[in-house]
Parts: structure tokens; sequence; C-alpha cells
């Protein structure tokens, strides 16, 4: 859900986007490797989101009236609400290496694999990403860290 949550930027989108891979995965349990299952949920996460920027279908309904309850506030996530405002200004390819490299600490030759990319790609991809999140007013006055280093 995490993993969801920092492709998508929306604990809604996150939900929805967890399901509809699991209910896709369901189907295809049985052909998936023991061994590669970790990388085949990322994969199918990273691609149903993939899927959800293409069909730029429409997501609220206009009303002309606010509902009676309330929302429930996202879930309480370790990092900076800097680093989710960021994310959001990342295209969907350079925030899913920046998620799966960083947050889900893969080696750049796992997120390739994962991506179905080459490993030259990954790291191109994720230092113009990183160039770009360092040059975000939030995380440039908030100096956001990773493992120690400034991002």
């Amino acid at each position: 859900m995490r993993t969801a949550y920092m492709l998508t930027g929306d604990f809604h989108e996150a939900e929805d986007l967890v399901q509809t891979t699991l209910i896709k995965l369901h189907a295809q349990w049985r052909r998936v490797r023991r061994e590669t299952a970790d990388q085949y949920v990322r994969r199918a996460l990273v691609n149903n989101n993939r899927s959800r920027h293409r069909k730029r279908r429409v997501v609220h309904l206009l009303t002309p009236f606010l509902p009676d309850v309330s929302q429930a506030p996202p879930p309480a996530y370790d990092g900076d609400a800097a680093l989710f405002d960021a994310l959001a200004t990342l295209p969907p390819r350079q925030r899913a290496v920046v998620v799966l490299r960083y947050w889900e600490d893969l080696s750049a030759e796992e997120v390739a694999r994962t991506l179905g990319c080459t490993v030259g790609t990954v790291k191109s991809t994720a230092s113009r990403a990183l160039a770009k999140l360092r040059s975000h007013p939030a995380v440039a006055a908030g100096a956001l860290t990773t493992s120690g280093d400034t991002v």
C-alpha cells in the first residue's frame, strides 16, 4: 500500500491501484514463480499505475453539494509531506524509478528487470528525477535526506 501511495500520491488512488493489482494477480498467481514473486507484484503495480495514467479517465464526478460524511485522512507515513509534493511533479516513469530504487531499496539491476528496461535507463532516469526533486522548492527548503545523504 505504501509503494502504491508513493506511485500515485493519493491515498484513495493507491487503494484502487492495490485492489486492481491484486485482482489481476489472483487470476495469474499459479504461473508466478515463488523466487520472483516480489518482482512480479512490483511490476504489476507499476504497470497498472501506468495504465491509470494512459487512460486519463474521469475520476471525480461534479456534484452540486458536498457529502455529509467527512473523509478519513491518509495514513501517516514516515517522511515529509514535501517529499510527496515533489514526487507528484515527476512523470510516471521517473516516479516509478525513484520509488522502486530508493523507497523499495532495490538495486538498479532489480529495477531494470522490474520495469523491463536497461540498467543504464534506470540510472539516467533516476539521475534526471533526483535533479528535478532537488530543484523542487519544498525539497530545497526542507533539505530532505535519504540514508544520510542529501537528496
